[in-house]
């Protein structure tokens, strides 16, 4: 695969960052958040998940289809800082002590973060999707919803260490970065419970009487609760014990939840929905929480990442063109809708 640094694509790249306007612009809906950035990015592509460098202060963007790229932003600016061309992949991860990135290319794609040089390609199997880095091992999970469920790689060197079946359909990993793995199972209706050392299954936390459908994971390491979120039969998300498995609670939230994240500094879970808001769930107590915003962002920011040192989310969307007459639903009873509209690509930072 032949890719690297683009300089045509940062000098030909436009961004008009806008204070609150357009398809953006609602108010803060009875909450402490709101947009406070709206860049209209541009570019070709599809797009599915989003990626915060925090130590680099770097935005990744993966684009992908027949004009696909890997586009990075400067996190705090959002202005464009580089682009690797051809990287045609529905996500991305960097370890920030080798400064090797990972995108969900087939084979897997391993890249320099600083130079955006491609390193090698990694042979892999199963349709690569989602990913996570895990700090504790230094280990790159690569999820998929076909065997082998989850491809485990040294972010060091980039070799396949395992493979492992997960117990079913993994969507979002997240790792407390002391040890342990949390997986949602989307088609079991389970939290899978890893030891990220030795690579094994520990548990699994059944939530299937609460909903099906499961698609983000997050967790609030310190006062070991997860928010599992699930489609249906209602959109909700199902607080759990991260010791025990045991159900805390369940709230509702947006439609169709992707991925999500938890801010300790805030203490709130926060969710990104393809019906076009962001849910902020206020843990109050280990034992007490509450929905504490429903805030209007765009049709399709389905997918956020967190800066940690800021406290901003980060979430994309584009326009698209009205579904054509009888057209089917998408994926997972999401609507209908037609082709991207040229040059509405565009980046929500999100904040107080």
């Amino acid at each position: 695969m032949k890719s690297g640094f683009c300089a045509a694509a940062v000098i030909g790249a436009s961004v008009t960052v806008l204070a609150l306007s357009g398809a953006a612009q609602n108010e803060p809906a009875g909450g402490p958040n709101k947009i406070l950035k709206v860049a209209k990015a541009g570019g070709d592509g599809g797009f599915d998940y989003i990626f915060a460098d925090v130590d680099a202060r770097r935005l990744y963007t993966p684009r992908s289809g027949a004009m696909g790229h890997l586009a990075v932003w400067n996190l705090d600016t959002l202005e464009p800082v580089g682009d690797i061309a051809g990287v045609r992949s529905g996500g991305a991860v960097v370890d920030p002590k080798s400064h090797h990135g990972f995108s969900t290319t087939k084979p897997l794609t391993m890249w320099d973060s600083g130079t955006l040089q491609v390193l090698k390609t990694i042979t892999v199997n199963g349709r690569p999707d989602g990913i996570m880095f895990d700090p504790y091992t230094e280990r790159v999970w690569v999820l998929s919803h076909e065997q082998p469920y989850a491809t485990i790689v040294d972010a060091k060197d980039g070799t396949v260490v395992k493979t492992l079946d997960v117990g079913g359909e993994p969507e979002q990993a997240v790792s407390d970065g002391k040890g342990t793995i949390y997986i949602n199972i989307s088609d079991k209706a389970n939290i899978a419970v890893i030891d990220a050392k030795a690579m094994t299954v520990k548990a699994h936390y059944d939530v299937s009487s609460q909903g099906q459908r499961g698609s983000g994971l997050a967790l609030d390491d310190k006062n070991h609760v997860l928010f599992a979120y699930y489609r249906g039969p209602s959109p909700k998300v199902i607080i759990v014990n991260a010791e025990n498995g045991n159900i805390i609670t369940t709230l509702p939230t947006g439609v169709n939840v992707d991925t999500v994240a938890f801010n300790p500094a805030t203490m709130e879970a926060i969710s990104a929905e393809n019906g076009g808001t962001m849910t902020f769930i206020k843990e109050n107590s280990p034992t007490n929480f509450t929905v504490e915003q429903t805030l209007p962002t765009m049709p399709v920011a389905k997918t956020l990442a967190l800066d940690t040192k800021t406290g901003h989310v980060l979430t994309m969307s584009a326009e698209f063109a009205p579904a054509p007459p009888g057209a089917p639903p998408g994926r997972a009873g999401r609507p209908a809708r037609g082709p991207m509209v040229p040059g509405s690509f565009t980046i929500l930072m999100v904040g107080r």
